[in-house]
């Protein structure tokens, strides 16, 4: 298992990309002081619970993000309550909303 981070500057603040990489399989969030982003492995209604701005990134077996480099590419393809407060949709692209949650 390896651990990268990288930090992505937004005209808002900073926000930090965490990769947790293991043979064929990556978890990958960027959080800011508002809330956060992260792949499709996290569950929404957990969340929910937390009272937290969250959105999901779009990823799949067949196209994943794979990589922090690849993070800012993607469009938002889900978002909770709290992140839509932030002016979070779907079909956003992933650098804007990284400003919202800096």
């Amino acid at each position: 298992m390896e651990t990268i981070k990288k930090i992505f500057e937004t005209k808002n603040g900073p926000v930090e990309g965490i990769q947790v990489k293991w043979e064929g399989f990556n978890i990958l969030l960027a959080a800011g002081k508002k809330g956060f982003l992260g792949c499709p492995v996290f569950d929404m209604d957990a969340i929910d619970r937390y009272n937290t701005a969250a959105a999901i990134v779009e990823s799949s077996p067949d196209n994943p993000i794979g990589t922090l480099e690849r993070f800012p590419n993607r469009k938002i393809m889900k978002a909770n309550k709290k992140a839509g407060e932030l002016g979070i949709v779907v079909g956003m692209d992933v650098q804007k909303a990284f400003e919202l949650i800096a």
